[in-house]
């Protein structure tokens, strides 16, 4: 009875383990913001900029409503400087990052 009873509770463990492995939004938006937008910007809330014009993300929703960022990652983003590259996000990837940037705010 208990063999079968902690043979159990290890199958169960090991079907949940996975879930709670997962990386969250929040995790995944950091991990692209660090992949794709470190290079020039902080991504934390400390750190200065490696590019001292790029604002860091920390101070984004300053100039822009976290919220509304979506729809401009959406249709890509585009400068108007040779340095930053053109980016255009799947809705995936706009979800991460608009939660990463926050738990920024």
């Amino acid at each position: 009875m208990f063999q079968h009873a902690l043979r159990q509770g290890l199958i169960g463990l090991f079907l949940i383990t996975p879930a709670l492995a997962a990386p969250t939004a929040e995790q995944r938006g950091k991990a692209f913001a660090r992949a794709n937008c470190a290079r020039c910007h902080a991504i934390d809330r400390v750190s200065e900029s490696p590019l001292k014009v790029a604002p860091p993300l920390r101070t984004l929703h300053r100039n822009y409503p976290i919220a509304t960022l979506g729809e401009a990652l959406a249709e890509g983003i585009y400068t108007g400087h040779a340095d930053m590259p053109a980016f255009e996000l799947s809705p995936d990837q706009i979800h991460d990052l608009l939660s990463y940037l926050k738990t920024l705010e």
